[in-house]
């Protein structure tokens, strides 16, 4: 088994892949100084104070004290080289991804327009905090006398509430945040069915929010007359609100419990990269793979969407010489430097981002865990450059403006039309978004330890039991599964939020 890997030839550090022994040889003779644990950089050569440590074959940042070849590095020596607004050019390097011989298929809803999802599930939406508890019982008591489909072919699969605190008090952009989330929410095509729930005295007024959700349907082709988007205003029900909401369960159910599921070519799926509590092996296990697995989707003629703008800085210059011209390449300036500006306007330091999990598992610099973030989306031209909450428009690859905080970036996702969420991460985490949020392991002892949480073992890479392209072929068929119906654990769990992203004051 493999204990270490070097990344790139250029690279003067190597990582360990598994727990490596004081004394143990390294690379090229050299000894390890000290207990060094999986995920962790350690010196392969001595370095000075002041020197730049190079990994993926870039400068990660700069050593504050002299290091002896075979010591860990770690963010207590180590110290980022990253600066604030910056000025960019656009330098293309663009690989075209080939289209794939073979086109594959799964198993989806197509709605009346056109629109596939994978669930056919009624949620309900409330568009003020002040109702969750309606929306809440409304839920519980409908499914106290209705039972959801257990056919993953066909009928309701699942009958959702998504509670949020947000619709009143806010101003700016956080109001408008709130109605664009929300309204994306409503027309997502994995809801077969929306209940809306209003109060009736919030900033978020109904007859607005009912307006702005016609408006976007219109842009979709959709038809609201068919009965599946319903709305209700609690002040203005006679009697009680929470029976009437159920009646309106009963009949979005009846309607679509006739749905079932048919053949949709990969070409339709819109897939989410996100990671979290992310390791020293994230940027060589799981994000590779989902970078492998996006190019995949690229080669189908489907969209993926990279987000986490904090965790592009550092690796910035690359995705924007993958974009596929000017125009592009200036929208993702952009989204770059308005998050800088976000951090700055608030007296925040912009580079601040390795939390303490992700420096107990070896990240150290903000530089090195964008690098590693960044191969979540593969080698593919930039197609598309997306503002909080705006939908996909191109195929292939997106890059979508939300922070790094795993469910408000997971909800932007969602928001954009992925259909589906693909979230890798080194230290394990339980939650969901509104759609089904796969959880992928970058080790093995995670996925051991956390069975319950992972969906899928990237580990087995640092393992030396599957190469990149076996691996890549199990988890094409892992989420071709799950589009078709197979539930993931956070999903058998019940286990759905949402979270919007705020930035202004409360009143």
């Amino acid at each position: 088994m493999q204990k270490f890997i070097h990344i790139n030839t250029a690279d003067n550090v190597i990582v360990a892949l598994h727990p490596i022994a004081k004394g143990e040889e390294l690379l090229g003779g050299v000894q390890a100084a000290t207990d060094i644990a999986a995920g962790h950089k350690i010196a392969l050569k001595a370095m000075k104070a002041g020197e730049d440590v190079v990994k993926y074959g870039y400068p990660i940042g700069h050593l504050l004290k002299d290091v002896e070849a075979g010591e860990k590095i770690d963010h207590s020596c180590l110290k980022t080289n990253l600066e604030g607004l910056l000025d960019y050019s656009y330098n293309p390097a663009l690989v075209e991804i080939e289209d794939a011989a073979q086109k594959r298929s799964f198993r989806g809803f197509v709605r009346a327009n056109g629109e596939v999802g994978i669930r056919n599930q009624i949620w309900v939406i409330p568009t003020v905090g002040c109702v969750n508890g309606i929306c809440e019982n409304i839920v519980r008591n409908f499914l106290s006398e209705n039972a959801c489909s257990q056919d993953k072919e066909k009928g309701v699969d699942a009958v959702v509430c998504f509670p949020h605190n947000y619709g009143c008090s806010q101003l700016g952009d956080d109001h408008e945040n709130t109605r664009t989330i929300l309204s994306d929410m409503v027309l997502h095509p994995n809801a077969g069915a929306v209940l809306v729930v209003a109060l009736g005295c919030e900033n978020n007024q109904l007859e607005a929010f009912k307006s702005l959700v016609q408006s976007k349907a219109q842009e979709k082709g959709r038809d609201l007359n068919d009965g599946r988007i319903r709305f209700m205003e609690c002040q203005r029900i006679e009697g009680d609100e929470i029976e009437y909401g159920v009646e309106q369960l009963k009949e979005l159910f009846a309607i679509c419990s006739e749905d079932s599921r048919s053949d949709v070519p990969v070409s339709e799926l819109k897939v989410g990269l996100k990671c979290g509590g992310s390791d020293g092996l994230s940027g060589i296990t799981a994000n590779p793979l989902l970078g492998e697995f996006s190019d995949w989707i690229v080669s189908q003629g489907g969209s993926t969407v990279l987000t986490e703008v904090p965790e592009m800085f550092g690796a910035e210059t690359i995705l924007m010489n993958r974009c596929a011209d000017n125009a592009l390449f200036e929208k993702t300036v952009s989204l770059i430097n308005d998050f800088k500006a976000y951090f700055i306007k608030n007296e925040q330091p912009i580079y601040e981002n390795p939390s303490p999990g992700n420096k107990a598992g070896g990240i150290s610099t903000l530089e090195e865990k964008s690098l590693g973030c960044t191969q979540k989306c593969g080698k593919s031209i930039v197609r598309g450059v997306l503002k909080y909450g705006e939908v996909i428009k191109e195929k292939g690859l997106n890059l979508l403006s939300a922070p790094g905080n795993d469910l408000v970036a997971a909800t932007a996702l969602a928001a954009s039309g992925c259909h589906i969420v693909l979230f890798t991460t080194g230290r394990g985490t339980p939650f969901g978004s509104f759609v089904p949020t796969m959880k992928i392991s970058t080790n093995t002892p995670l996925s051991q330890k956390k069975s319950t949480w992972i969906d899928f073992n990237a580990g087995l890479l640092a393992d030396g039991v599957k190469d990149m392209q076996e691996l890549r072929a199990d988890f094409v068929e892992k989420v071709l599964a799950v589009a078709g119906g197979e539930l993931l654990h956070s999903e058998q769990k019940s286990i759905r939020e949402i979270a919007i992203f705020k930035t202004g004051v409360t009143l």
